[in-house]
């Protein structure tokens, strides 16, 4: 590991160039102190929750135009959704709005949790949610989907991404459905903070990083100094390892998009028209193969 000395700071957030997590206690010992984090991080959504309340309450529903076009009518077809890395529910339980009858969270967050359950039981939603690494996911669940659904900022997250595919494979049904509509990772090798299209300097093949803080236009300072933060580790995952791991893990790909959308304000500064020249997100839909 690189030490203190190697931090930059920039925008409010320290950043540290981290190597590769080649062992399964690394990968471990990453993702539970993006738990620490999340947790400290998780206090932002439930300063929300009673917006989101009335907002889910009211019919509302998060899904992304992209997503609801890549995944029609699903309450003609979904049953059941995992949504894996859930945070406190709003997307998970706008599934639901969306027409599926049961949805599962999993997150690693103690906190997103509970302000799930909150939402869930105040809602009388048939929820389920679980607390774990998305590692970890309960095998009672196991070929249970017809739709196992993530995105938004969760890949990053992630340090062992084969192992996360695996998860992936089997929870869904013979015949369901993956999607997810994340960033893009080319995103990355921009300046998040400039106006126009400046190079961040970052190694799309093999970028690592701990940070602390969180960026302005998402959760902030959380009212103290960035180096009070918990540390978090994220990772760029260019797209090929992510269809490949899909794809290693069985299933079967069926939709790849690049889009100049965003579905967060990850470029606050950046002129719209630039932005619309770089894919900013993709989505992914992929099929476990039906029985014969």
């Amino acid at each position: 590991m690189t030490s203190d000395d190697d931090m930059h700071q920039m925008s409010g957030m320290r950043y540290q160039a981290l190597p590769l997590a080649r062992q399964p206690e690394e990968v471990r010992a990453r993702h539970a102190a993006n738990r620490i984090a999340w947790n400290e991080g998780a206090a932002h959504y439930t300063a929300e929750l009673d917006e989101t309340l009335a907002f889910l309450q009211n019919g509302g529903s998060n899904l992304h135009p992209i997503e609801r076009a890549n995944l029609g009518d699903l309450r003609s077809w979904c049953a059941c959704a995992i949504h894996l890395q859930c945070a406190s529910g709003r997307d998970t339980l706008s599934l639901w709005n969306e027409g599926v009858s049961q949805v599962v969270g999993v997150d690693i967050s103690d906190v997103h949790i509970a302000n799930a359950r909150r939402l869930s039981a105040a809602l009388n939603a048939p929820a389920t949610w679980y607390c774990c690494d998305v590692l970890d996911t309960p095998h009672d669940l196991d070929g249970s989907a017809d739709l196992v659904y993530t995105g938004r900022g969760a890949l990053c997250w992630l340090h062992d991404l084969t192992a996360w595919a695996a998860v992936v494979a089997r929870l869904l049904k013979p015949g369901g459905i993956f999607h997810i509509l994340d960033d893009h990772p080319v995103s990355w090798l921009f300046d998040q903070d400039a106006a126009t299209l400046v190079a961040s300097g970052i190694d799309y093949f093999a970028h690592r990083e701990g940070v602390q803080g969180w960026p302005a236009s998402y959760i902030g300072d959380l009212n103290r100094p960035v180096e009070q933060h918990a540390r978090k580790y994220e990772r760029l995952w260019p797209l090929a390892s992510i269809v490949q791991a899909l794809c290693g893990a069985g299933l079967i790909l069926e939709h790849l998009g690049e889009h100049p959308d965003l579905y967060w304000n990850a470029f606050p500064s950046l002129d719209a028209d630039l932005a619309r020249r770089i894919p900013l997100t993709f989505s992914l839909r992929a099929r476990r193969p039906a029985q014969p």
